[in-house]
């Protein structure tokens, strides 16, 4: 039995060591630096610049099911999610749920 599983335990095991010892170095550090400090402005910018990314390479390079939306739409989704966002004192969840309800009302109104 134990052989059948060897493979599978040794693939969560290393996977987990890969990443969470990295996870823990970064709280043990993250702890050390001062919130307001130009090491965690730093931070924020790149972890901020990364989010952006991701979610700019959805909307112009879309895979799956999201291909099939037309650039028009992903693009008036996300402009009306970012206005309803700031337009309800920057409330994230409805900025989401309203972009996401644009693009699927957009899709059910073209047939997609």
């Amino acid at each position: 039995m134990i052989e059948t599983l060897w493979p599978y335990i040794f693939i969560a095991v290393s996977g987990w060591l890969a990443t969470d010892i990295w996870r823990w170095l970064g709280v043990l550090a993250g702890n050390r630096i001062d919130e307001h400090s130009e090491t965690m402005h730093w931070v924020r910018a790149v972890a901020t610049a990364l989010v952006a990314a991701v979610i700019a390479k959805l909307i112009v390079y879309p895979t799956g099911e999201l291909a099939t939306s037309p650039l028009w739409l992903r693009i008036g989704a996300v402009v009306v999610g970012a206005g309803a966002f700031f337009l309800f004192r920057r409330n994230q969840l409805l900025g989401i749920v309203v972009a996401i309800g644009t693009l699927a009302a957009g899709l059910y109104a073209l047939g997609t």
